[in-house]
Order: structure tokens, then C-alpha cells, then sequence
């Protein structure tokens, strides 16, 4: 896989805000642009009800992927699937529930931390890899060719929580705990995943995305120690390696609720770009990260919900940032399954139309 030059990025807003260059309107995607919210997926869900085999179908994952691109023309297609899938393919049990969300296996000794195997997530990954090529040429064949595409991983600290916790929680108290009494078993859990991680990451890039994206959903639970232990270290080694491989790849950081870690976040990790949580304030992020890096975010899912002047004042405000350096307008979380699609219509022009 080539990462494409200079002038080439310049075709592509996404890239070339990342990379610093001047964008302007600034260019817009949202986190989980493809979802329930888009009656065209819940037609593809009706028929596939199991998610796994739905991320792991490449015809059925690139068809979602695609399907907000044809609405909205975002500048960015992000690949269809779910953090989860990593650990789910070093042979980690996984199950989506309905109204329950992921279920795992509670991960609490070594042999099961020894049991993750790469060469197995190697295969496994395969379908998702091919979802990658077709969501690229796709782009190419109906003509998106402003539109990047994103690759995408969870961070290992937020893998892991739910392979400690067995599934989601508000505190993620056994993940935290055993990184306490269990710092070694923990450690050894860490290095699995980031080791994977760069694997899984590069392996796309490979198949054909352009930039890539690490979620660390659940960084905010950490307290400062444990975040440049667990959040900065572990995205360090993931952004430098896939640097040696791809020097010219941007890379995106998303440790959720940060809050003032966040320049830290940034300068010890390298990444091109921070997400930006919605109760992190644009202009603070902007002080704590400093010029080199791009923000991104941080509109509610909630104004958007809302849509109207609580939507028309949070682009505003995200507009309005984007005049102050490198920017990629975006959410503080993921879209809610009930936001109306003409709301997320009304956002893109009202971008879109900025002057």
C-alpha cells in the first residue's frame, strides 16, 4: 500500500487537514455514520440479525460502509465493524445480545492470556480486510474521490476492559483493579493486544485505508498514572510502528474523556489528530494540544438528536474552532440509533455552506 504524496492528500480534505495544510470549509465525518439511525441499514440488519457475521459478510460490510457516503458525501468512509473484533479474532469467545450489547468471557489468568493467538486472528481477519478493498474501489467506482478512507482499531486499554469485565461497565473496576494487584498479568494482556493491534492496523492500511483511528473509549476511567502506563505507552508503540511501516500515514487518537491528559495524549503519543470528547471545550483542547495536531469533534449526539438551534449553535461553535486551526468537524461520541437522518442532513450543509 502506497500512502499517497502531498498534492494527492490535497484532494482529499480529511488527509490534508490531518496533515496541516489549509482546509476550508473543514472537512466533515461523524462517528458511526453508518448505524441504525439510516433505514437502508436497518434493511441490511434485517436480514443479517447476527452482527458478527454481518461485519465478517465483506459485500454486506461494504455496502454499509458505503451507504452514508451516498447520502452525504462525508469526506471520510469509516470501515464498517466493531472494536471488538480484534479480540474476537485472536479466538477470544464474543456475542452481541440484544439489550445486552457484547458479551465475552471474563479474562482472569495467564493461560487465557496466553491462549490469544495471532496466527489465528491472521485468518480471521481476512473478511474485514476484503470489506477494506471493496469499500476502496467502491469509492472509487461511484466517485467519492474526495472521500478517505478510514481504518480503525479499539485501543488495547479499552479492549481489554471488556475482556477483563466480560462485557461493558460504568467503572470498569476489575480492569482497574487487576492493573493494580495484577499489574504483571495485566502487562502481559497489554503487550498481547498492542502487539495485535499494529498488526490488525497495519494489515489494513495494507488492504487499502488511508488514515486509521484508534478508540480508546474507556481512557477516562484511568487515573494519571495509569493512563501514561496504559493509554499513552500502548498508542506510542501502536503510532511508531505503523510509522516505521508508513511514514507519511495519519494517524487519529480518541481517548475518550481525557479531559486535561489530553495535550499529554497527544505529544506522547505522535498522532496527526485528537478526537475530542463533548465535555472537553474546543478551546481548551486547542490550548492543551497546541497547533501541530488536528482536533476533532466535538458536536453532541444529543444536539444533533435535537437538531434545530441546539444543532445550528454546537456547528457553529465547531465551525468556529476550525478558524483556529487544523480541524475535522465531527461528534464528542457516536450518532444515536434515533437521531432523524435529516438532521445529519442539515448539519453537512450547514458546514458544507460556511463562508
Amino acid at each position: 500500500m502506497r500512502i499517497g504524496t502531498d498534492d494527492e492528500a490535497a484532494d482529499k480534505p480529511l488527509l490534508a487537514a490531518l496533515r496541516g495544510q489549509p482546509v476550508w470549509p473543514p472537512p466533515l465525518w461523524l462517528m458511526r455514520q453508518a448505524g441504525r439511525y439510516l433505514p437502508e441499514y436497518r434493511a441490511v440488519r434485517a436480514r443479517v440479525p447476527d452482527f458478527i457475521a454481518l461485519c465478517t459478510t465483506p459485500e454486506l460490510a461494504a455496502e454499509v460502509t458505503l451507504q452514508p457516503i451516498r447520502r452525504y458525501r462525508f469526506d471520510a468512509a469509516i470501515l464498517f465493524s466493531d472494536i471488538l473484533m480484534l479480540p474476537w479474532a485472536l479466538g477470544h469467545g464474543l456475542a452481541f445480545r440484544e439489550g445486552e450489547g457484547p458479551v465475552l468471557p471474563p479474562l482472569r489468568t495467564a493461560a487465557e492470556v496466553e491462549r490469544l493467538d495471532p496466527e489465528r486472528a491472521r485468518g480471521a481477519i481476512a473478511p474485514i480486510l476484503e470489506t477494506v478493498r471493496r469499500v476502496r474501489d467502491g469509492l472509487a467506482a461511484e466517485g467519492f474521490a474526495r472521500t478517505a478512507l478510514i481504518g480503525f482499531a479499539g485501543a488495547p486499554f479499552t479492549v481489554a476492559c471488556y475482556m477483563v469485565e466480560g462485557g461493558g461497565s460504568k467503572e470498569f473496576a476489575a480492569t482497574r483493579t487487576m492493573a493494580y494487584t495484577r499489574p504483571d498479568l495485566f502487562a502481559a494482556l497489554m503487550a498481547r493486544l498492542t502487539d495485535a493491534t499494529i498488526a490488525y492496523l497495519t494489515a489494513q492500511v495494507e488492504a487499502g485505508a488511508e488514515t486509521v483511528m484508534l478508540f480508546d473509549s474507556w481512557a477516562g476511567v484511568l487515573s494519571p498514572q495509569l493512563f501514561r502506563r496504559h493509554a499513552i505507552a500502548p498508542a506510542r508503540r501502536i503510532v511508531a510502528a505503523l510509522r516505521a511501516s508508513f511514514p507519511r500515514l495519519p494517524v487519529i487518537g480518541f481517548p475518550r474523556l481525557a479531559g486535561t491528559m489530553l495535550g499529554e495524549y497527544a505529544a506522547g503519543t505522535g498522532v496527526d489528530g485528537v478526537g475530542v470528547d463533548t465535555a472537553t471545550e474546543l478551546g481548551q483542547a486547542r490550548r492543551l494540544v497546541g497547533a501541530q495536531v488536528a482536533l476533532q469533534g466535538n458536536i453532541d449526539p444529543l444536539a444533533l438528536l435535537a437538531g434545530g438551534a441546539a444543532l445550528a449553535d454546537a456547528a457553529d461553535d465547531a465551525l468556529a474552532a476550525a478558524r483556529a486551526g487544523r480541524f475535522v468537524v465531527n461528534l464528542g461520541h457516536g450518532i444515536l440509533p434515533p437521531t432523524p437522518p435529516e438532521h445529519v442532513a442539515a448539519l453537512v450543509a450547514r458546514v458544507r455552506a460556511a463562508a
